[in-house]
């Protein structure tokens, strides 16, 4: 009984592996969130996935309550301190492609092809061993470890007025895996003793 558990549980770990495509990074985007904070009354929120089946990373993002129209977004990396001070800009400049402009609020989704070197900013690029796949290496090294972020510039704050650190959302199935394996192990430690 105890080699079978762990027998279903390895399996179900190498399947979720072999399946794995879609790796997902969330941002809550405030004034407060930026460097230097700000008052803004402004919020929203992000979600970025990547497919690294497709090589594709799919930017939403909804916003409402700037005091400024929307001048600019993109996604910025890699800070030295995850979650702190301000960084070069990763994705496309000025902005990612059809990001609502001089509005106060609105929504974004669009997904970019990460095997082409327009999907980066060029001096990202160029500062990350100059391909698309060294700069889609440095990117997702950001994203895993907290020191990217997604903001949105105004009129009212050229530098950014909202913003928030893109961190690694864990996939529901990953939890669901987790919580076997430990029960697996709990099963096997109780049979024991």
């Amino acid at each position: 009984m105890k080699l079978s558990i762990l027998t279903m549980a390895a399996a179900l770990v190498m399947t979720q592996t072999a399946t794995a495509g879609m790796v997902h990074y969330a941002a809550a985007l405030s004034g407060p969130a930026e460097a230097p904070p700000n008052a803004s009354p402004g919020t929203g929120s992000a979600l970025v996935t990547y497919d690294d089946v497709a090589l594709t990373m799919r930017v939403q993002a909804q916003f409402s309550g700037l005091t400024g129209n929307v001048t600019a977004s993109h996604i910025h990396c890699c800070t030295a301190v995850p979650g702190v001070a301000n960084v070069g800009v990763a994705t496309p400049t000025p902005t990612f492609p059809g990001f609502p402009s001089g509005v106060t609020s609105g929504t974004y989704d669009s997904t970019f092809d990460m095997t082409l070197t327009s999907s980066f900013n060029n001096t990202f690029r160029t500062n990350n061993g100059g391909t698309a796949a060294t700069a889609l290496a440095a990117l997702l090294a950001g994203m895993d470890a907290g020191s990217a972020y997604l903001n949105i510039h105004t009129s009212a704050f050229p530098g950014g007025e909202i913003r928030g650190f893109l961190q690694p959302v864990p996939e529901p199935s990953t939890m669901l895996l987790s919580g076997v394996a430990l029960a697996a192990l709990a099963f096997v430690r109780h049979r024991r003793a």
